[in-house]
């Protein structure tokens, strides 16, 4: 490819519904890498609300023929199509003279499928019955790590009056010593799919390697994306690959930007059920473990279509600050709340010191139902 020749994008978007796969991708495969000779630059094909089937087809086919992959969405309001080649060949095509056509726009954002120039209604993401991002703020609870049926089972049960419609759980731990506890891998995986059966709580745990994909899916209702992952860009890819949600967790020191690429990586693949969340980043502040950023939640709703949660047990790593952020983060929007809970956090293989008991965590639930409602919400 030419030094004037630019991988661009153009985008059919719809609606409410958010972006639908051009394609069937298996696990696997790695996304195309782009030179310093390429950029990628995107366009959004709007349609006219009186467009055909026929329309839209003849504008898929023409983008094509020209050597553009198509990229279809249908929403309520409108219906919006996309496409990745040659920006030279995309620029010099008079897309706003075919039939059907209302409008054709740039986006100017880095990132395009996650941008809200993309899409801008929220998305909600709907797992089992359960939506994320719409008026119900989501409560995601459990320990750090699957330690044992019986710990995990006695910490279900206590949750699950609550309310809380997620079970976290770590069966693969990132630990930052060799030497801790690094979780129990598919023995872990297999306690929380025999707790869900249990209990109706949905698993959320997390992915570490390319090669345990299948693995974590065939247990999971949900992916976990750490934050020492978020720009382990072949597991993104891979996860972009799975027909999950995925949780991601902003990187301990990742910008916004960086932050929303990364999420980018995973849409483009094909996965849209992304679920961003802010989980405290460091800075020069030693008393707490990390700094919750808690401008990002309002930010990344001016930014982006995706649900927003927040996580603020690692983001303080202290149990007596976990009710004040927590209550802080849904005045602040988010659409959940990612919290550590354990019946024992003395006894705890991991993240004790941050973890609250079932009882402290009722406290938070009723005192954050307080603040949803006023937000006109529920919890």
């Amino acid at each position: 490819m030419g030094e004037t020749e630019l991988a661009a994008f153009v985008f059919v978007v719809t609606g409410d519904s958010g972006l639908k796969r051009g394609r069937n991708h298996p696990v696997g495969p790695a996304a195309p890498t782009v030179t310093k000779q390429e950029a990628q630059e995107a366009m959004i094909i709007v349609l006219k609300p009186d467009h055909t089937e026929e329309d839209l087809q003849r504008i898929v086919r023409k983008l094509e023929d020209k050597g553009l992959g198509a990229h279809i969405s249908k929403g309520e309001q409108r219906t919006i199509v996309g496409a990745i080649g040659d920006e030279r060949v995309l620029r010099e095509t008079p897309i706003e003279s075919w039939p059907g056509v209302e409008s054709v726009l740039p986006i100017l954002k880095p990132y395009k499928l996650v941008s809200r120039e993309f899409k801008p209604e929220d998305t909600i993401i709907r797992v089992n019955g359960r939506e994320i991002g719409g008026r119900k703020i989501q409560l995601f609870a459990g320990p750090c790590a699957v330690e044992s049926r019986e710990v995990l089972e006695e910490i279900a049960l206590s949750l699950q009056p609550l309310g809380v419609g997620f079970l976290r759980g770590g069966a693969f731990k990132p630990r930052t010593s060799p030497y801790s506890f690094q979780g129990w891998g598919e023995k872990g995986l297999k306690m929380l799919a025999a707790v869900r059966e249990e209990t109706g709580m949905l698993v959320v745990t997390e992915l570490m390697d390319p090669r345990d994909t299948v693995l974590v899916c065939k247990y999971a209702d949900i992916v976990q994306i750490g934050t020492r992952n978020m720009q382990n860009f072949r597991l993104l890819t891979e996860v972009g690959n799975i027909d999950k949600p995925v949780i991601l967790k902003r990187g301990m020191s990742a910008t916004i930007k960086e932050f929303l690429m990364s999420a980018e990586y995973i849409a483009a693949q094909g996965n849209e059920k992304i679920i961003l969340c802010e989980r405290g980043i460091r800075t020069f502040e030693t008393e707490t473990r990390n700094t919750l950023d808690l401008s990002a939640v309002p930010l990344l709703k001016q930014l982006t279509h995706l649900p927003v949660i927040v996580d603020p047990s690692h983001a303080v790593g202290r149990a007596d600050l976990v009710p004040a952020m927590a209550r802080a983060a849904i005045a602040a929007g988010a659409d959940g709340l990612l919290v550590e809970v354990h019946v024992r956090p003395e006894e705890a293989l991991s993240d004790g010191p941050q973890s609250l008991r079932p009882a402290a965590f009722a406290s938070l639930l009723e005192e954050c139902a307080r603040i949803a409602q006023a937000m006109g919400r529920t919890l």
